[in-house]
């Protein structure tokens, strides 16, 4: 039998909590300490799951015995502590968005192939049971060709986030989510956005076109008074409609609906799982530090074409990057 890795989460707030939880029930994975700049946070976490827990990141970072981290902090502080954790040696787990820039992004995957450590951004959904069923029917040939995806993510504000708006916080899942289905980079992005109720944005439209003719639609907002997490691909054989959040699917041609059976299994359940295995295994993880720049650089295009009214061509500029 394998030995477990060694994990410490850096951030202990919502995401955090959750992290925690699910690396102490992983056969995979051993958590060995948790750290936040609150004591009373840290301590109440590491006391639930009988782990080590401390204030400042260094004291964790330096332990041995920890070879992978999740960073669960504010984006804001994103860069700084996934710099530190790569000068100790440590592979990177880092809830999205990977940094608060795209400049932030690129720097830190530098360093990790400078170190030669493996880095994982936390699009959760990518994990989703329902999205994985839709794109197994695309890669099928069910739904024919593809021409236009749409998604909501909509629902009440977050009251956890204070550093950023929608496009970055939210949308920004489904903006990885359609380069995931399309296999592809989106050639240009048009977006609506604005604040009614908050500091940052807290509403858009964006619309992103690839080649062919292959569109996508995302909306996101924080004062839809019910949380939705929904998406419609539509193909030239056939309609599917997912739901995030009960990962159910359903297929609709010109004959008929179907609902295919389903089981519901933790997103992050399968996310953290794969990334312990991908450390064992030396594997490089599905979800990596390239998609996380990707997903950023179309949100701060997106920004812009909301603020300036203009669409956005979306030139990638990664001279680094040697895939």
């Amino acid at each position: 039998m394998k030995k477990k890795v060694g994990f410490g989460v850096i951030g202990t707030g919502f995401w955090g909590k959750n992290h925690a939880r699910v690396l102490s029930e992983l056969k995979e994975t051993n958590l060995i300490a948790v750290c936040d700049t609150d004591a009373d946070k840290a301590q109440s976490i590491a006391k639930r799951y009988n782990v080590n827990w401390y204030t400042r990141n260094d004291d964790l970072l330096k332990r041995e015995d920890i070879e992978a981290v999740c960073i669960c902090t504010p984006t804001t502080t994103h860069s700084k502590i996934a710099l530190k954790t790569i000068e100790y040696g440590k592979h990177l787990l880092i809830e999205k968005p990977m940094a608060n820039t795209a400049v932030q992004a690129k720097k830190i995957i530098e360093e990790i192939r400078k170190n030669q450590l493996y880095l994982m951004v936390g699009f959760i959904e990518r994990f989703n049971p329902g999205l994985m069923r839709v794109k197994k029917l695309i890669e099928s040939g069910v739904l024919g060709e593809i021409v236009l995806a749409f998604s909501r993510r909509v629902g009440k504000w977050p009251e956890r986030i204070g550093d950023m708006g929608v496009v970055k916080d939210s949308a920004i899942h489904d903006l990885d989510i359609m380069r995931f289905l399309f296999e592809e980079d989106p050639l240009s992005v048009y977006a609506r956005a604005g604040s009614l109720h908050h500091q940052y944005e807290d509403y858009a439209q964006i619309v992103l076109s690839f080649s062919g003719i292959k569109t996508a639609f995302v909306e996101a907002n924080w004062f839809t008074p019910h949380k939705v997490r929904i998406m419609t691909l539509t193909g030239s054989k056939a309609i599917v409609n997912v739901d995030y959040i009960t990962q159910e699917i359903t297929i609709e041609d010109i004959d008929k609906a179907v609902k295919p059976k389903r089981e519901w299994d933790e997103p992050l359940k399968l996310e953290l799982e794969h990334f312990a295995n991908c450390v064992s295994n030396d594997k490089c993880p599905e979800v990596s530090g390239l998609d996380g720049l990707r997903a950023l650089q179309i949100s701060e295009a997106a920004l812009i074409s909301a603020k300036t009214g203009k669409v956005i061509q979306l030139l990638y500029d990664d001279t680094f990057v040697d895939e």
